[in-house]
């Protein structure tokens, strides 16, 4: 008998490159992190999403000024792993996947 593994969904503010990368996988995988940036933070919420993508990817030229929103489902036995954190009002919760983490997520995808 197979045994069906629990997913949850997740949401991903992205600007106009960051999609292009993802669409290239065929929306497997996110590109690894820049050497700035030792976490990737993918939220739990649409609503949070769209607020990320409206306020800031918009308004970033490295966005390319355009926001995009990508949902996808993450094996939930990977992700417990992980807390969720709370940063802001209650809507804008997240996890912080370091970075060195991001390949074995994107596995979970």
């Amino acid at each position: 008998m197979l045994r069906r593994m629990e997913v949850t969904v997740l949401y991903r503010p992205v600007g106009q490159r960051e999609y292009e990368l993802v669409a290239e996988t065929g929306f497997r995988r996110f590109p690894p992190r820049l050497p700035e940036q030792p976490y990737f933070y993918p939220v739990t919420n649409e609503e949070y999403a769209i607020q990320i993508a409206r306020d800031w990817n918009t308004k970033d030229k490295f966005s390319g000024f355009i926001g995009h929103v990508l949902r996808f489902k993450v094996a939930s036995e990977f992700l417990s792993r992980y807390p969720v954190r709370t940063v802001g009002s209650s809507i804008h919760q997240e996890y912080w996947i370091p970075a060195e983490d991001l390949k074995a997520f994107n596995d979970q995808i």
